[in-house]
């Protein structure tokens, strides 16, 4: 029986359409000023990593953000297997989505999806939708980085995809997670796909009048930061939804903080935050964070 194969949805757009061009643009995001300056190496970190949240936008605006999440999963000794949470942009598909087998594609190469663990993974209120995942870029722009750092070592991963991000369903799919994780014979971590608020005139969230778009992104987004290093997912749901930041992946990070917690994770470090108006000052500006749970 062939493979099933998801081809990329957003290579070309949100990043290189092809491997030379993409390993180079992803070589840059680590060297950029605001990138870590150094490429990746896999070594034994003393960091037992439970979990990342790491951006999804344009590499050309959050790459050298994402860089530092994956440069510190690559000095404290990688992963086999990655279980990646994130939004749900095209509205396509059930209110939580796991992708349960086959290939993802990327000019990179293709990468396996751990079928045993996706399969377990559906119960509950994950259902198996591979329809919410076809177009959905917020998972797919992870997977170039990964397979970067590994260059011909294997890894594999599950993708769920999440619309509803209400805190029972954060908590419900964070505990799920954690009973597969505590069986699995592999090494897991979880990464969380989110950009964090969207402000100005091109998401119709404008700043009040005498605040720079890019200082009320950061002054907004410090109170959700605060809730993801305090480790406190139903903190981070209630400062989103009192605040009004327009974070677009809140649910797979309270998910994720859940998860990490029950599993062992203290500490979470904040590695690198910006914004889209460092690469380009405009009327509008997202913010990214890269943060790290261990």
């Amino acid at each position: 029986m062939l493979e099933k194969i998801r081809p990329p949805a957003v290579a070309g757009q949100f990043y290189d359409s092809s491997e030379e061009s993409l390993k180079q643009t992803i070589e840059n995001c680590f060297l950029d000023d605001r990138g870590p300056n150094s490429l990746p190496k896999i070594s034994k970190g003393n960091k037992d990593i439970k979990g990342l949240v790491v951006p999804h936008a344009g590499f050309i605006y959050s790459g050298a953000i994402a860089a530092h999440a994956y440069h510190f999963l690559a000095k404290n000794g990688f992963s086999d297997t990655f279980i990646i949470l994130g939004p749900n942009h095209t509205g396509i598909g059930s209110g939580v989505s796991v992708m349960t087998e086959g290939e993802w594609r990327t000019p990179l190469g293709n990468t396996h999806i751990n079928e045993v663990i996706a399969k377990q993974l559906q119960r509950d209120i994950i259902d198996k939708d591979d329809n919410a995942h076809k177009y959905e870029h917020s998972i797919e722009v992870q997977l170039p980085f990964l397979q970067y750092i590994v260059g011909s070592k294997n890894f594999d991963f599950v993708p769920i995809c999440m619309s509803m991000q209400d805190k029972e369903t954060a908590k419900e799919v964070g505990n799920n997670i954690v009973d597969i994780v505590k069986e699995a014979d592999e090494k897991i971590v979880i990464i969380a796909r989110t950009d964090f608020s969207h402000a100005g005139f091109n998401y119709m969230s404008m700043p009040p009048e005498g605040i720079r778009v890019d200082e009320y992104a950061k002054k907004q987004d410090k109170f959700a930061i605060d809730e993801i290093l305090n480790l406190n997912p139903d903190g981070l749901i209630d400062t989103v939804q009192n605040k009004n930041i327009t974070m677009c992946g809140y649910g797979p990070v309270a998910a994720m903080i859940t998860a990490s917690k029950l599993l062992g994770g203290n500490k979470a470090e904040l590695l690198k935050y910006g914004t889209s108006y460092e690469v380009h000052p405009s009327t509008s500006c997202v913010g990214y964070g890269a943060i790290a749970i261990y």
